[in-house]
């Protein structure tokens, strides 16, 4: 059985992240997406809550054999955990792919059997990314292009200046 992992903070999941999960599990037995637990880094939302927030996102979706977990550490180390034999990762611009690819050559020296798998993007994601979720969502932006409708509401109540939702009529 092929497992893949696709690591990432994911605060908060976009519709960018959920089109990666879902061609990864076309292409893998069983996806798992890591959610990085780093308590020297500030998050919008806590592990436990983007772990969540993913799992309805995958549901809803019907995204099939995806499992959803935090971690903590190195991710080579995870991935033997797991009995990983692939880390997939999103490229949007060819700016990501110097980082990732540090990335890659560091876990393959980290664990000889890991290799990681590039996906690109597709078109309409290009821009997207959490940060910039954060950034419109701050300015009481509408988000509803940006993120899972299941999980809309949750993430415009942690994140819009009035803590109210946003991003449409139709609320969940």
């Amino acid at each position: 059985m092929s497992v893949a992992i696709y690591p990432g903070s994911f605060d908060p999941i976009t519709l960018g992240h959920l089109d990666v999960i879902a061609r990864a599990s076309r292409v893998f037995d069983h996806v798992v997406v890591a959610v990085m637990v780093n308590p020297a880094k500030r998050f919008s939302f806590q592990a436990e809550e983007r772990v969540r927030l993913i799992q309805r996102a995958v549901r809803d979706a019907g995204i099939p054999r995806v499992e959803v977990e935090s971690f903590g550490g190195l991710l080579a180390d995870y991935a033997r955990l797991r009995q990983a034999s692939v880390i997939v990762k999103g490229l949007r611009a060819l700016s990501d792919f110097e980082y990732e690819f540090q990335m890659a050559l560091t876990n393959k020296k980290l664990n000889p059997d890991l290799e990681t798998i590039f996906l690109t993007t597709t078109a309409d994601y290009m821009f997207l990314s959490s940060s910039m979720v954060k950034q419109v969502a701050g300015f009481g932006g509408d988000i509803s292009a940006f993120v899972p409708a299941c999980i809309r509401e949750d993430i415009s109540r942690r994140l819009s200046p009035e803590g109210s939702a946003i991003g449409g009529a139709n609320h969940e």
